[in-house]
């Protein structure tokens, strides 16, 4: 019976009271042995695949860093329509297409374009480096990973390995040249498994919720001159839960005195 509530739970997603209908049992029951199996949570189990989740943690700083680009749409001059409204957004993009000049859509709807943040996340400490550009070339990429690569060793961290997925500025020759430059091992997830590299999906979400959208900005530029204040407050004082509610830059080697 254990191993039938399992299985409805893992490939099926579906909840105690609707497992219980299924079953003929009571879903206080079935909710005792999600407990004990540790699946009472959707959480607790990959969405794509139905299995529990496989966590893993470099040992030390460096051993391994995540990078990928998280694209959001630009603010336009008056704020955006998350704050301001659907009419009003679409007013103060016209407005900000007018002004800068950037062309329109080939349906003449106003385009303002895209920011392009290169993250970089380190595997044992969770410490972020983000770049805000506005494309997301091989150059870029490269330029991205040897400023990141030159922030972590100030702080006492030498890098060995770089994980990405497959997006072409990854997949370039001039990508695996530099990586063999700097002595680190690229590496890439498989295909279609962000999973893979969940500690810098999640960052994203995080920095989402509480830079992109957190607050009203009324302009791009706005946005972005408040990105450093908040990527310092994420590695030096913001509480990691996977780490033991520790802030990042505690767990780097603090070999240059930076964080007393």
């Amino acid at each position: 019976m254990v191993r039938k509530i399992v299985h409805l739970r893992w490939k099926q997603r579906l909840g105690p009271v609707e497992i219980a209908d299924r079953l003929g049992m009571a879903s206080s029951t079935v909710h005792a042995v999600l407990v004990r199996c540790r699946l009472n949570r959707l959480t607790h189990i990959d969405r794509a695949t139905g299995e529990p989740i496989r966590r893993y943690e470099h040992e030390q700083p460096g051993d391994l860093l995540h990078v990928d680009v998280k694209k959001l749409g630009k603010v336009p001059d008056g704020g955006g329509w998350r704050y301001v409204g659907r009419q009003q957004g679409q007013k103060n993009r016209s407005t900000t297409v007018a002004r800068t000049g950037t062309p329109r859509s080939k349906h003449r709807d106003p385009v303002i374009g895209t920011c392009y943040l290169h993250t970089v996340i380190d595997d044992h400490s969770r410490v972020a480096y983000v770049e805000a550009h506005d494309d997301e070339t091989k150059e870029t990429a490269v330029l991205v990973l040897r400023n990141a690569v030159a922030w972590f060793a100030q702080r006492g961290v030498t890098v060995q390995r770089v994980l990405s997925d497959n997006g072409s500025c990854y997949r370039s020759h001039l990508w695996r040249e530099t990586c063999a430059e700097l002595s680190i091992t690229p590496k890439k997830t498989r295909p279609y498994r962000p999973q893979t590299n969940g500690k810098i999906e999640r960052f994203h979400r995080t920095l989402a919720e509480d830079w992109a959208f957190k607050k009203f900005y009324n302009s791009e530029s706005a946005r972005l001159a408040a990105l450093p204040a908040w990527v310092h407050q994420y590695n030096h004082h913001r509480p990691h839960s996977a780490i033991g509610k520790a802030a990042p830059i505690t767990r780097l080697n603090n070999l240059a005195g930076h964080h007393t």
